[in-house]
């Protein structure tokens, strides 16, 4: 197949990895991509991803036999629906689905229709909303902006005057919710959905802390792995929790959109909370996380093209459910200095083939470009050491190794991610 990945960070690297592995010899385009995509992908950096009209008319001037959109801003700005109207098959939610993610008020409400077990919310207005509900509910407070904030739209803090100081930063561009804090492990979860059928993915756990011991700012994610070998414990297993969190929680939102008329096609995205109550939802997204995919991706055994393709074309209840090799994942991100609140960049990164070439080891970049005859970083999250192996020790040491070949001035990551797995 001709297809095209629309996005320019690591999880559309690893999506596109993915593809290239497969032995149908899919020709793959990436709209824009980065430097390292480059060498897996043919860039199209003219391209607007954003740009219903161009992608629509690319895709149909390239005879593109499927669109993949990997970041949130497209969905928001109704590429895929642009896509659907040509007949040019897409993996995405249209413009009003994906207000599962754009929207936390609408997904909140969603949860409720449908009987989604979530936290207690207050959609605030005015700081006045935002403290009373601060009240109400107690510390650790929550305070999540209502739009799409890039993964940085989201406080947990004891502090009640940096609550009120976050809610003021997003109240000038609509309302924020004020959450219920919920306590308890962490878990992604990703459903591949035509409208009507979902097939679940293997669970994953990141970290979205800065620093080692889950502390500083919140990120985009710092690292994470897959799968969850834990979950056994309190679950009997993984597949019981995967069954469960199916059937309470991403069949019925399904069902809730569709009787709305805004059927879910592409990816969804369940950020869950394992509490003391059960499992409940933290929020949804409308497309891969990132950076669970790139530990969830390299264990996947199912050709990931048949998944896209199988929603797309809303033939997903004729695809048995996925396979995952035994093996485990752990990626660790390289981050530039200053990462979150004020990366630095245009550095230059060294040692990139070093670390490529230890054993399990393959880099996924998320904000790297070409220049005077290397790489330099363009963004915080710069890319993702991945290390494959049979046990978290032997893929945590892998992963660390390859770190330590990779130079970039004051760059910075955890050293904890997996740790207390791998224990």
């Amino acid at each position: 197949m001709r297809i095209l990945v629309l996005g320019s960070g690591a999880r559309e690297h690893a999506i596109i990895l993915a593809l290239a592995a497969e032995s149908a010899g899919h020709e793959l385009f990436a709209a824009p991509g980065n430097a390292g995509i480059g060498a897996d992908a043919t860039l199209v950096t003219t391209l607007n991803p954003d740009d219903p009209a161009a992608v629509t008319l690319f895709a149909n001037d390239e005879r593109i036999d499927l669109v993949v959109i990997g970041p949130e801003a497209p969905l928001v700005a109704g590429v895929a629906d642009a896509l659907r109207e040509r007949g040019i098959p897409v993996f995405g939610p249209s413009r009003a689905a994906a207000q599962l993610e754009g929207s936390k008020a609408f997904a909140k409400r969603i949860m409720d229709a449908a009987g989604v077990p979530t936290g207690r919310a207050t959609r605030a207005q005015t700081r006045d909303e935002v403290a009373a509900a601060l009240d109400a509910y107690g510390a650790p407070h929550v305070v999540k902006a209502d739009g799409l904030a890039a993964g940085k739209g989201v406080v947990v803090t004891d502090d009640r005057e940096a609550a009120l100081a976050h809610a003021d930063r997003y109240l000038g561009d609509g309302a924020v919710l004020v959450e219920e804090f919920l306590s308890g492990p962490e878990v992604s979860l990703f459903f591949v959905s035509d409208g009507d059928t979902v097939r679940a993915l293997s669970p994953a756990q990141d970290f979205k802390r800065a620093l080692d011991g889950d502390a500083g700012p919140n990120t985009g994610g710092m690292g994470a792995y897959s799968p969850l070998p834990w979950l056994a414990e309190r679950f009997g297993g993984e597949q019981a929790f995967v069954e469960l969190v199916t059937r309470e929680v991403a069949e019925p939102v399904i069902r809730q959109l569709d009787a709305e008329g805004t059927p879910f096609i592409g990816l969804l995205y369940a950020g869950l909370i394992l509490t003391d109550a059960g499992v409940k939802v933290i929020e949804f997204n409308a497309r891969f996380g990132d950076p669970e995919t790139q530990v969830v991706l390299p264990r996947l055994r199912t050709p990931l093209s048949a998944l896209l393709m199988a929603a797309a074309s809303g033939t997903l209840e004729d695809q048995p459910a996925p396979e995952f090799s035994d093996d485990v994942a752990v990626t660790v991100v390289l981050a530039s200095e200053g990462y979150p609140e004020s990366p630095v960049t245009g550095r230059a990164l060294g040692g990139l083939d070093a670390a490529a070439a230890t054993d399990g080891v393959h880099l996924a970049h998320a904000a790297t470009r070409a220049a005077d005859g290397g790489l330099v970083a363009t963004g915080g999250r710069v890319l993702n050491v991945v290390a494959v192996a049979d046990t978290f020790g032997a893929a945590r040491d892998r992963a660390y190794h390859a770190l330590s070949h990779i130079t970039l001035e004051g760059a910075h990551y955890r050293r904890d991610i997996a740790a207390r797995v791998a224990e």
